[in-house]
Order: C-alpha cells, then sequence, then structure tokens
C-alpha cells in the first residue's frame, strides 16, 4: 500500500537554491518533487541550467521577469500570480522580483531533485 504524505508549507525556508533563491521543500513522489521558491524584492537570483531535471512553474505571488535561453531562442517573460511556465532540460533561466514585491512560485522538479551538482551557473541576462 502507498504511503500517504501531507505537508503544510513550512514556515521558513527549507534551505537555499543553487540560484540563491529561498526554497520550502514541499512533497515528492518516485517521478517528481515540489517546491517553493521565494526572492525577496529587488533581488536576482543566479542564472543557471539543470544537468538532469525539468521544471513547471507557477506564480503564487509578487510580479517579476524570467529570462530563459535555449540554443539560438532566448525571451523574458513577465511573471504574474497565476502565470504557470515550463524550463525544459538544458534551458539556462534566471529570475528577478520587482523591487516593489517579493515573488513566490510554487514548482515542479521532474524528476525529483537529486542534490548538490545539479545546477550549473552561466552567464545571465542580469
Amino acid at each position: 500500500m502507498p504511503e500517504f504524505q501531507t505537508l503544510l508549507l513550512p514556515k521558513d525556508r527549507t534551505l537555499a537554491a543553487p540560484d540563491g533563491s529561498d526554497v520550502r521543500v514541499l512533497l515528492g513522489l518516485k517521478s517528481g518533487g515540489m517546491e517553493q521558491f521565494h526572492l525577496d524584492p529587488g533581488h536576482v537570483s543566479k542564472a543557471v541550467t539543470h544537468r538532469t531535471v525539468e521544471e513547471i512553474w507557477y506564480v503564487l505571488t509578487g510580479e517579476g521577469q524570467m529570462w530563459r535561453k535555449e540554443g539560438q531562442h532566448e525571451e523574458v517573460t513577465e511573471l504574474v500570480p497565476g502565470l504557470c511556465l515550463t524550463i525544459p532540460l538544458g534551458t539556462h533561466f534566471q529570475f528577478r522580483a520587482n523591487p516593489n514585491s517579493g515573488l513566490s512560485v510554487v514548482a515542479v522538479t521532474i524528476p525529483p531533485w537529486p542534490g548538490e551538482g545539479e545546477a550549473i551557473e552561466v552567464a545571465g541576462q542580469w
């Protein structure tokens, strides 16, 4: 029988992501995991790419921008509550919170985050 998991959002960050954002690790299964990422107002993440995982992000609160680049294709997307976006494997990305609002997103990582060394710092937009 599967073991059901239940978790309230942790009050404090669980860890700092390789990109510098605050992370609250949520739940996971064999094929994926879920986290909440947060940047304080005016903060900018480091630009990174992932070795083995892809992500789907959903903006909960705040506003900002997400830069994504894959090969010759790159774009900056305005982040607003309710927006959902993908970060395919190999995509270079960086995000920032607007000066007047923090930014909070929920992300699904597929497969689950393997640990240290997964994110590689790259040249970014900001």
